[in-house]
């Protein structure tokens, strides 16, 4: 589990990250979005005991980050943006290196690093030096150490960058076979489609501060509205439009289809088909018009600029 409260960085006088609460429990997978210089990358190095927050507080896996910072490290696994290969060592000497650091059993440390790289596909490059791999083979060997010591939380900064789709899909399915093995996951990552896919619970940081948080549906829902339904018929519909929009909020419309606002399509769509057919409408179809979170995101975003232009706050330099 991971715990904060107020948590809260300062560099001299500048506020980096400004009084962050949040929750994120066991077998979770909780994305933290927003753009360069919100705070992302400060609050992972708080939540792993690498800088002291000036104020506030957070627990990870039961155990304080000020206090506790030792045994905080040993049960996270952190893949950051930079992941500090040791270029002239092999594959091997290197997640054998940072097994001794954490201090598996030696049956664990002659294993581990095999299942591992093995299962990213990197198993016939164990020898190589890490000079000589890609982008995409350094990301899936930093991925490996961090799964190195079987950790229960993790922390995964851009986790399929510069990975082909193959290797991306992979590396997704790791991360929700740790989720159902009741792991607490928190990754951050500009792609949204992939937060989208995985995430039970969204974040969004501007200016050091949460401006938004909850799943999906809910930010959706809150940011840019209810469920927007599209209806197709084989025939005209010649006005009908009109009478449906007593059912529900119609917001666009064609000779033959309509879009249409509702907050409870189990039971508004019902009803409504039940009407048209009442009325010998042939209806084609009757879909939910996709939401993603990149327009979610974006309004999220909107919304609170316009907040800080109605506070006279410059635009931040992001």
């Amino acid at each position: 589990m991971i715990e904060t409260h107020q948590l809260t960085k300062r560099f001299g006088s500048f506020l980096a990250v400004d009084s962050i609460t949040l929750t994120v429990e066991p077998g979770t997978i909780f994305a933290i979005l927003g753009p360069n210089g919100a705070g992302k990358t400060t609050t992972v190095r708080m939540l792993t005991s690498i800088l002291e927050p000036t104020g506030g507080w957070a627990r990870v896996a039961g155990f304080d980050v000020v206090r506790h910072p030792t045994e905080v490290r040993a049960r996270v696994g952190v893949l950051t943006e930079q992941h500090g290969l040791y270029q002239r060592m092999k594959a091997i000497e290197y997640l054998d290196f940072f097994a001794q650091l954490y201090h598996l059993p030696e049956d664990q440390r002659r294993r581990r690093p095999y299942e591992l790289m093995e299962h990213f596909g990197l198993g016939d490059a164990l020898e190589k030096r890490l000079g000589e791999y890609s982008k995409g083979m350094q990301q899936k060997l930093a991925l490996a150490r961090a799964l190195l010591h079987d950790p229960l939380v993790l922390l995964l900064d851009e986790p399929t960058s510069a990975m082909d789709p193959q290797s991306a899909r992979l590396v997704r399915e790791a991360i929700l076979a740790l989720q159902r093995a009741e792991r607490t996951i928190a990754i951050t990552t500009h792609n949204l489609t992939e937060a989208q896919m995985l995430a039970d619970r969204i974040a969004v940081i501007r200016r050091g501060r949460i401006i938004a948080e909850g799943t999906f549906d809910s930010l959706a829902r809150r940011f840019v509205g209810p469920p927007l339904m599209e209806l197709r018929t084989a025939n005209p519909l010649n006005g009908l439009a009109t009478d449906l929009a007593g059912m529900v909020e119609v917001v666009d419309q064609g000779d033959c289809w309509l879009r249409f606002h509702t907050p409870n399509p189990a039971v508004d769509n019902p009803a409504l088909l039940r009407r048209l057919m009442g009325l010998g409408v042939e209806v084609v179809t009757l879909s939910e018009v996709s939401r993603t979170l990149e327009d979610v995101y974006l309004q999220i975003v909107r919304e609170d600029e316009g907040h800080d232009r109605d506070a006279g706050l410059h635009p931040a330099a992001d």
